[in-house]
């Protein structure tokens, strides 16, 4: 029974950093979306993407707290989210 016990406290760690992550994230996208509106429209477009790509992230968070997707399915969508938003930099540098 201890262990089972010990099972799930593993599993509301995880959901709470987790969601913990997904908070984060939102932080970040709702500093940096008001900041949009004085780019040029190319350059507002490019952050714009990035900004889209971490709130795909933050859900693929809460994905995962809610049980809806795997540690590996988590993972995979991050180094998904990761590779793109590596892409959207190294673009916009030679842009």
């Amino acid at each position: 029974m201890h262990v089972v016990g010990d099972l799930l406290g593993v599993k509301r760690r995880r959901t709470r950093r987790a969601l913990r992550a997904a908070r984060m994230i939102d932080e970040v996208v709702d500093t940096q979306l008001p900041l949009l509106a004085a780019f040029d429209e190319q350059r507002r477009r490019r952050s714009a993407d990035y900004l889209a790509e971490l709130v795909k992230l933050a859900q693929d968070y809460r994905c995962f707290a809610n049980g809806w997707i795997d540690a590996a399915e988590l993972d995979r969508r991050g180094r998904r989210a990761v590779t793109e938003l590596t892409r959207l930099r190294t673009s916009s540098r030679s842009a």
